[in-house]
């Protein structure tokens, strides 16, 4: 799936291959640089998708299938365009499928699966959660693996960020239509009253907002919106302290010349919380982490929780600026891969 995407296609199903693009899965981003035809339904072919243009899927014969005719070949050229509602147009390629009587050639899917099965080993989304500092990753699969263990039907935003891309890659979707993220334009502070909206129009549902210490700040005056009508949205925020993706971009490519990336006067989102009669709690420890979400979660009304993670940590993998989609940085799957684009000044955008 695409980040606006996710929740298309079950998470738990062994064909699931993860959110493709620049923080995408590894294994997903080969199988679209490698794959024979690629059929597009209603994406647009984004440069967070496509990396450099030139080396986009290059063997690849491109069905794109989008209701808005001005998307079809507008960043791709594409080989069979199609201009349709995406339900009837999968419903029409269904049928024709089923009337094909060619037998599908089933050593190649072999062989293929094979090959998609060895770019998993690489296990690109690994990381190690030791000592009492909180890796971000770690918070957002505990906050998922709990979430399903209660059952109910979830709802997830975010705001826009480094925690933005760990939720895409760490909470999995079952259903459609759960994942509320601003993709694209990107807006800082999407997140909180997208949840509201959600809440008022299921009312018995858990809502919850993943978020950064910085994007919360954009809208944090809504927190009284939630006061006035009693919304239990739940606000998790993954702490870090820094402008998180702005500080990983000149880490990795501007020779960790930070600028304007840190945060040195952040609000105590404990008292913040309680000033808007909401619930404020805190982890600040790997041990604390699983009994806060629970508390979070079982609190009736809106709650603030801050989770303080570890500050330096960076969204792998990544497609650095300029490069293919198929030539990733990677993360504890491939640390040595990191040092040749950390060399100073190495990349300018």
């Amino acid at each position: 799936n695409t980040l606006m995407g996710l929740g298309a296609y079950p998470s738990t199903d062994p064909q699931f291959l993860g959110m493709l693009g620049m923080h995408g899965t590894y294994e997903a981003n080969l199988v679209m640089h490698g794959c024979d035809v690629m059929l597009n339904i209603g994406a647009r072919f984004d440069d967070r998708i496509t990396g450099r243009l030139d080396a986009f899927s290059p063997g690849s014969k491109k069905i794109h299938a989008d209701i808005d005719p001005s998307s079809i070949n507008k960043n791709v050229r594409v080989d069979v365009p199609i201009v349709g509602d995406a339900g009837r147009v999968l419903a029409a390629l269904i049928a024709c499928w089923n009337e094909d009587p060619t037998p599908p050639a089933k050593d190649a899917q072999v062989a293929w699966w094979r090959q998609i099965d060895e770019w998993r080993k690489q296990d690109c989304l690994a990381y190690v959660q030791q000592g009492s500092i909180i890796k971000p990753q770690h918070a957002v699969k505990r906050l998922y693996e709990i979430t399903k263990e209660l059952g109910r039907e979830t709802f997830i935003s975010t705001e826009v960020g480094q925690h933005q891309m760990w939720a895409a890659q760490y909470f999995g979707f079952e259903k459609p239509n759960r994942w509320m993220t601003s993709g694209g334009l990107g807006t800082m502070g999407y997140g909180l009253p997208a949840a509201m909206g959600v809440q008022i129009a299921h009312p018995d549902a858990l809502c919850i907002d993943i978020a950064g210490e910085a994007s919360i700040l954009m809208n944090i005056q809504e927190m009284a919106t939630l006061a006035q009508y009693r919304l239990p949205v739940k606000v998790f925020i993954l702490n870090n302290e820094y402008m998180g993706m702005v500080r990983q971009w000149q880490e990795l490519l501007h020779g960790s010349r930070y600028s304007e990336s840190y945060s040195e006067a952040l609000p105590d989102f404990v008292k913040l919380a309680e000033a808007f009669h909401a619930r404020g709690m805190r982890a600040t420890h790997a041990d604390q982490l699983d009994d806060v979400i629970r508390e979070m979660l079982a609190h009736p009304g809106p709650v603030v929780a801050d989770i303080c993670v570890a500050k330096d940590e960076n969204v792998f993998p990544m497609i650095p600026s300029g490069a293919a989609h198929n030539e990733m940085i990677l993360g504890q799957a491939g640390a040595g891969r990191v040092a040749s684009v950390t060399d100073e000044g190495l990349v300018l955008v």
